[in-house]
């Protein structure tokens, strides 16, 4: 659909110059000779880019600026200005104008902006589709939070989403890792295709040459017929590489081909196939360390580390427990006819202040395991798993009457207490036993005023 752009310039021979070249290139073109003309049609028509000259006769360019953006933030101005009014040019961008060209310009120059806008203006709408998109999706089988931690993995999954290049997942075992692959994949333009999925430490070494690239008839003993790999199988969608650190030594360089020739070869086989695939990669190990060590090949580390993407582990995110606990319990009593059931309050106080070694996956199964094990209308904290009873203080944080951030803020400010009590004070030792770093325990003194 064509585009609509507004121009308004007083000098008609400029004015009619811009109109005839703006619409060779195929836009819908409207003129206005001055501002208040130019404020009825605006009011009058629907516009998707407005060019205004900074000076005009009875309202300038800032004004005509002003009046759009009241109207629709979604309809980009460009402001033209003379060089001594670069400073006006500079206000119009601080007050919302997508850009400025000074005069005198060529018609290479003015389709230059206008198309700039228009690609902005696209990706701008893909990015906040792709957001809306993955807020929308909730449930067991998408990802959940709240936290700023997790906004944070939202808006770079839906960054990278849309492009090909690949993504490094980072995270302790339960994050969520395989959940974010399935958005990246899900999100981009190949979610129509197959997203094959690989755990590189569950393929014993010998057989992962053949297992990713496929094999020949006679390749090796037992190679009955030939076969193909994942790669084969993955092509024209995704590939994900959980736990990449277990990847064989030997056939790094290989992968590292593939990453950058898109070619394979069958193992036993000469001849290299084409294959195009996009490649998601993801461990719980620090693949830096492990670089450090020679298990890991520097230059694949480069090439994969593209785009991290870092989950936090749910002792650092807490404020998102609540979200995965309601979650969580409407998919097990619905799975397991219990619909009806809830959570008592020693319960709940019990999975709100655990610290999850496990992250949420443990949590998941504590709250399946209970929804199994309870016989009655409510989950009981003697339902719930020995570690998560064992590790929840006996404080009255809560009270009817407090909120749920204060009910949270209460149990970590007492679990913190008495770790520093059984340490004896010993800060290094009571983040150890609390599971997180000591520049989080700091952070949190000073936030307690526990200091």
């Amino acid at each position: 659909m064509k585009k609509n752009i507004l121009i308004i310039e007083d000098d008609p021979i400029m004015r009619l110059g811009m109109s005839h070249f703006l619409k060779s290139q195929g836009y819908n073109i409207s003129q206005s000779p001055d501002g208040e003309d130019a404020i009825k049609v605006i009011g009058n028509n629907r516009f998707d880019l407005i060019i205004t000259d900074l000076k005009l006769p009875k309202f300038n360019g800032i004004e005509i600026l002003q009046k759009t953006r009241a109207i629709s933030a979604d309809i980009g101005v460009i402001i033209i200005t003379a060089y001594a009014e670069i400073k006006g040019a500079v206000q119009a961008i601080k007050e919302g104008a997508f850009d400025y060209i000074a005069k005198p310009f060529s018609n290479e120059e003015l389709l230059i902006a206008v198309e700039r806008f228009f690609k902005f203006q696209k990706l701008e709408n893909e990015v906040i589709q792709l957001r809306k998109t993955l807020r929308e999706k909730g449930g067991l089988k998408e990802l959940i939070g709240m936290s700023p931690a997790m906004m944070d993995v939202f808006d770079r999954i839906s960054a990278v989403a849309a492009t090909d290049v690949p993504v490094l997942i980072l995270g302790e075992s339960g994050t969520g890792k395989e959940l974010v692959a399935n958005a990246i994949h899900g999100l981009s333009e190949r979610s129509d295709k197959t997203l094959v999925k690989i755990n590189c430490a569950a393929i014993p070494e010998t057989l992962f040459e053949s297992e990713l690239f496929g094999h020949e008839k006679g390749a090796f003993s037992g190679a009955t017929e030939a076969r193909k790999g994942k790669f084969e199988f993955a092509d024209g969608g995704s590939i994900f590489f959980d736990e990449i650190a277990d990847i064989p030594l030997s056939l790094q360089p290989k992968l590292l081909r593939v990453l950058e020739d898109h070619l394979i070869t069958r193992l036993g086989g000469n001849t290299t196939i084409k294959v195009d695939v996009r490649s998601i990669y993801a461990t719980s190990k620090n693949l830096k360390e492990c670089v450090s060590s020679g298990t890991f090949r520097e230059d694949l580390f480069y090439r994969i580390n593209i785009v991290p993407i870092v989950l936090p582990p749910l002792r650092e995110r807490k404020e998102d427990i609540p979200y995965f606990i309601e979650s969580f319990m409407k998919h097990f009593t619905n799975r397991f006819g219990k619909p009806d059931l809830s959570i008592s309050e020693s319960a709940y106080n019990a999975l709100l202040t655990y610290h999850y070694p496990g992250n949420v996956r443990e949590l998941k199964h504590a709250i399946e395991r209970a929804v199994i094990l309870s016989n009655d209308a409510k989950i009981d904290i003697k339902q719930l798993p020995d570690e998560i009873v064992s590790g929840t203080p006996n404080f009255s944080c809560g009270k009817d009457d407090l909120s749920l951030e204060e009910s949270l803020r209460c149990f970590e400010k007492q679990k913190i207490i008495k770790a520093l009590s059984n340490t004896g004070g010993r800060k290094i030792e009571a983040a150890a036993k609390l599971g997180i770093s000591r520049k989080v325990l700091w952070k949190k003194l000073k936030e307690y005023n526990l200091e």
